[in-house]
């Protein structure tokens, strides 16, 4: 039972890494900082800096609020994050095989 819960925190852990570099990007690329995006979403600039810095997890609200705010579908976001995922997990995998 260890194993697992173990597993889904390293899981975890990588998602809310992944969402981070992708909602930086997203950031990044509409020339957004941290604090205008906090404004105008409803969070603090804090909170995006911990999300941006895998600190926290979003919930789905959230995301749908930060999608709307950035101007992209929230599933372009999910589906983002997912290929940011993914793509790390290849990496490690390579790494773990050498």
């Amino acid at each position: 039972m260890t194993n697992k819960k173990s597993q889904r925190n390293r899981i975890e852990k990588r998602l809310k890494h992944a969402f981070g570099q992708v909602l930086r990007e997203y950031r990044n690329d509409r020339g957004m900082t941290q604090e205008t995006l906090g404004f105008e979403a409803g969070y603090h600039s804090t909170w995006i800096s911990q999300l941006e810095r895998g600190l926290k997890q979003p919930s789905l609200a959230t995301v749908f609020i930060i999608a709307k705010h950035l101007g992209v579908k929230p599933d372009e976001m999910i589906k983002a994050v997912d290929k940011k995922f993914t793509s790390q997990i290849r990496i490690r995998l390579k790494k773990k095989s050498r």
